[in-house]
């Protein structure tokens, strides 16, 4: 009696890309879960941290690109702190996010990539993100003026958590060069 077995031949190309991207080993995990555990916005995402990992490893670029947790990341670093094998999976979350955009393909929840956007620009103003310019500028541009982004804002800011003035780098032509290197891909 003969038996066959099919094995399906994985298409490695996404893994690679995103490795080589983001400058990051993602053939090194090996599933610890260290990453998700202390993840504070794992809850909300359909595919948690390690999920994406996994997902990436197995060459499921449209189901990963998609996906909401791509947009979920805050890049607290928490993620690649807790690695043993020091993957930094916020700075593969950015990838994502620019493979997703490159490719056309949105977010699933309105607004969010305005909400990035402003967070880039204001770290491109800077150095460091400003939350009030940031917010004052995803406001504008997405015209959800009371809808749930600028309430807890002003709240936040009444208690003094959001400083009115931003604070600069000192070397703000370093920052200039590096949105430029990162601009030139």
């Amino acid at each position: 009696m003969e038996t066959t077995t099919h094995v399906e031949k994985m298409d490695s190309s996404f893994l690679e890309a995103v490795s080589k991207r983001s400058g990051e080993n993602l053939n090194l995990c090996y599933q610890c879960l260290k990453c998700t555990a202390g993840c504070p916005t794992a809850p909300n995402m359909e595919f948690r941290p390690n999920s994406i990992i996994r997902m990436i490893q197995m060459g499921k670029k449209q189901e990963v690109l998609e996906s909401s947790a791509i947009w979920f990341c805050v890049y607290c670093q928490t993620c690649g702190t807790r690695c043993p094998n020091e993957i930094h999976i916020g700075v593969v979350m950015d990838t994502l996010r620019e493979i997703a955009m490159e490719e056309g393909i949105h977010a699933k929840e309105k607004n969010i990539h305005l909400f990035h956007e402003a967070f880039i620009q204001s770290v491109r103003r800077g150095g460091r993100a400003h939350e009030v310019t940031m917010l004052m500028e995803y406001i504008l541009r997405s015209r959800d003026m009371m809808k749930g982004s600028l309430i807890p804002g002003v709240k936040l800011f009444l208690k003094g958590k959001f400083p009115l003035l931003p604070s600069f780098v000192k070397e703000k032509g370093d920052i200039k060069r590096i949105f430029e290197k990162c601009t030139k891909k």
